[in-house]
């Protein structure tokens, strides 16, 4: 059975860009211990842009390959992120990940919330294929769009009831940051080092890289068909009394970002 991508939907490949601070990965994949001369694995590659980034990385001793199941975002990354040191295949990340050889790090980021049950197997499977001693960084969010100042009872009621649904039916998992340790440290990985900081810090004017992400976000969830939004009766109505809040400076927003890595054992 393949994947399914809770966020699939035709601008997923312009919102992954927009999102993508390459500081951000840069100082991540270096905390992590991602040096020149490294061949890199991108899990859940997407656009492609962080792949890029992660080769730039490993300089031009070093390679990366970026792997997706979407064929579309496959091509778009190809197009322009790829040459001799980055490329991008097509893969299902629940199954094995064979004929791609070894690696020295594995980049994974922003992908297990989407996996709530398939979680550990994807770190387990993602091991097969490093290097005894190689890294997986794995970095994702906790509390994932739940944490608001200055919700109405309703529209509060409303989202919390969104994401528990999509826990249930949409295989989302908004707690999986503080789980990444524990993926690590149960496949024996050494040296695991954890950061923790804020990833969205929102308040005051809204900026248009914000508003642009969460609108999308919040309206992809809410629009999917197995979910019912208590205190509204159609997802548009959810879906614009959320931006009216998220608009206004009043609101203060926040969510927690977690990373964690560690070296594989040697055999």
């Amino acid at each position: 059975m393949l994947s399914a991508y809770l966020m699939e939907n035709e601008e997923e490949i312009q919102r992954e860009e927009w999102k993508t601070d390459a500081a951000v990965v840069r100082r991540f994949a270096s905390m992590a211990g991602l040096r020149p001369g490294m061949r890199v694995i991108d899990v859940c590659s997407g656009a492609g842009m962080s792949t890029s980034i992660l080769s730039e990385l490993a300089g031009p001793t070093g390679s990366a390959v970026g792997i997706d199941l979407s064929e579309e975002r496959n091509a778009h990354a190809t197009a322009e992120y790829g040459n001799e040191r980055t490329s991008f295949l097509q893969k299902d990340i629940l199954r094995p990940l064979e004929g791609l050889g070894e690696f020295d790090f594995a980049w994974v980021r922003f992908a297990l919330e989407y996996f709530k049950a398939e979680s550990p197997f994807i770190v387990k499977n993602l091991a097969s294929v490093m290097r005894p001693g190689g890294i997986i960084c794995l970095v994702d969010l906790d509390h994932n769009c739940l944490n608001h100042w200055g919700l109405s009872p309703r529209l509060e009621a409303g989202l919390r009831a969104l994401i528990a649904q999509l826990e249930e039916v949409g295989n989302f998992d908004p707690y999986v940051g503080r789980k990444l340790y524990s993926f690590l440290n149960d496949l024996g990985f050494e040296a695991i080092g954890a950061h923790v900081e804020a990833h969205h810090l929102i308040y005051g004017p809204l900026g248009p890289v914000d508003e642009y992400n969460w609108t999308r976000k919040i309206e992809v969830t809410a629009r999917n068909r197995r979910v019912q939004i208590p205190g509204y009766e159609t997802p548009q109505d959810f879906l614009d009394d959320f931006l009216a809040f998220f608009r206004s400076p009043h609101r203060f927003t926040y969510t927690p970002v977690i990373a964690c890595w560690g070296k594989n054992p040697a055999l």
